[in-house]
């Protein structure tokens, strides 16, 4: 086991990766910009260090700062949490040349699984179900018109090396197709450096379900059931559940087997997540691997009682998986709700200020993974989540109500946030019922 890792990231996950340090009796440090140099979480490190101002690309996406870092600090490896370099083989491939271990896949295997083309690929060998669509990057427009007229409209324009809903555009007409492949392009060569698109049928009114897996250096590979990622606004998660409402023992069975397949399939040895959209006649698609860990990761701690970080940290220091797939147990339901500082109202403007005060709920069934507190400074540099509200009940009926208790005992006062559209959500017979997709929060709510 390591002496000492270093936490390359800031915020609740930063504070989280502390916490499972801790408790495994890990040194920590770690890096902070400028703009969090008032972070609390700073004080439970064993040492910190400031890597540059507060925009990302000089500080926590410049890797020879967070290196450097790291190599004078003498650490054995590197937890990049997640966003910014958490899903980067170039890092990762940098780690391994300073001897320093990057907790996350092998680049390799990053690179396989990063890659959708390749990730698309890869799933087709492995004989996991795919939508229609091209066989690898689509060169230009003329051959996205002739994909689309073989697979038929609608269909969804994607960038190879995207997330978070950045290049990306729907199509239902000839037209459409060619504005929305250019426009494509651009936005993932700004975003990621990389203008490679590939183009699928495009699947109307799907659930979006996540299976987290497991896996360690010696073969190993579990999976620790679903999430439902179905709630979103413009690709970007919202609410996040475990079990899904509408899965069955059967398909929950499927799915996850699915999932470890084309884990197995990659080599992949570390925590990640194989997800799937799931259509209304109860197929599902593979869609893509995200090689890290969620933001939502809390939702399957609670309901398997797996710590998944201190399992990721074990097993890129060469530990084995402590259980196997039989070993692995569900207990009640589990939802968690990601609190932002944005306004909802002014379409969901980021609300970057003063928090003047931070009053967290709490009781039973309740946790809290945050950052903020009363007069901390949300940042105009960063994502605006300041809070993971997540609540672990017997039934999901009971998770619900906790939930609604919840949201009505969170205060806070100097930022703009989303509770009062969690709040409307909670209070929604539509989502009550679990009868939602993908486009929920835009019809019912007009966001």
């Amino acid at each position: 086991m390591y002496s000492r890792i270093l936490i390359a990231n800031r915020g609740e996950i930063a504070l989280r990766v502390i916490r499972a340090c801790r408790e495994l009796g890990i040194e920590t440090v770690v890096v902070f910009s400028e703009a969090d140099r008032g972070a609390l979480y700073l004080r439970l490190a064993d040492t910190t260090v400031c890597i540059g101002p507060g925009p990302a690309g000089k500080s926590y996406l410049d890797i020879s700062r967070i290196v450097s870092a790291a190599e004078i600090t003498d650490v054995g490896a590197i937890h990049p949490g997640y966003g910014f370099l958490s899903e980067n083989s170039h890092f990762a491939e940098i780690c391994r040349s300073c001897n320093i271990d990057f907790i996350g896949p092998d680049p390799e295997v990053m690179r396989k699984v990063g890659d959708k083309v390749q990730a698309r690929a890869l799933a087709r060998q492995a004989g996991l179900p795919l939508l229609p669509g091209s066989e690898g990057v689509v060169k230009d427009d003329q051959e996205a018109l002739a994909i689309a007229h073989r697979i038929g409209y609608p269909v969804i324009i994607k960038a190879s090396g995207g997330g978070g809903g950045r290049g990306m555009r729907v199509a239902h007409t000839d037209v459409s197709l060619v504005n929305g492949f250019l426009a494509a392009q651009v936005e993932a060569k700004a975003t990621f450096k990389n203008a490679d698109l590939y183009i699928e049928k495009f699947l109307e009114r799907p659930r979006h379900v996540e299976i987290q897996i497991m896996a360690d250096r010696h073969g190993s590979v579990v999976h620790l059931g679903e999430r439902d990622c179905t709630l979103q606004r413009r690709h970007q998660k919202i609410v996040e559940e475990s079990p899904s409402p509408v899965l069955t023992p059967h398909l929950r069975r499927e799915i996850g087997e699915t999932a470890v397949t084309f884990a197995r399939k990659a080599g992949y040895n570390s925590v990640g997540t194989v997800e799937f959209l799931l259509a209304p006649d109860g197929k599902f698609y593979f869609m893509e691997m995200n090689a890290r860990v969620q933001v939502e990761h809390p939702v399957t701690e609670m309901v398997t009682g797996i710590d998944i970080v201190k399992e990721q940290i074990r097993a890129s220091a060469g530990e084995r998986l402590p259980v196997t797939q039989r070993d692995v147990k569900f207990a009640g339901s589990a939802i968690e709700c990601r609190i932002n500082a944005e306004d909802p109202a002014d379409n969901f403007r980021p609300s970057p200020g003063r928090v003047t005060a931070f009053c967290a709920p709490g009781g039973p069934g309740v946790r809290i993974d945050s950052h903020c507190y009363a007069g901390y400074e949300v940042s105009p540099y960063y994502d605006s989540l300041i809070a993971k509200l997540i609540v672990h009940r017997r039934t999901r009926q009971e998770a619900i109500v906790s939930m609604r208790r919840a949201l009505d005992e969170f205060v806070v006062e100097g930022v703009k946030t989303n509770i009062p559209l969690h709040r409307r959500i909670f209070a929604d017979r539509q989502f009550i019922r679990g009868d939602v997709d993908t486009t929920f929060i835009e019809n019912a709510f007009g966001k």
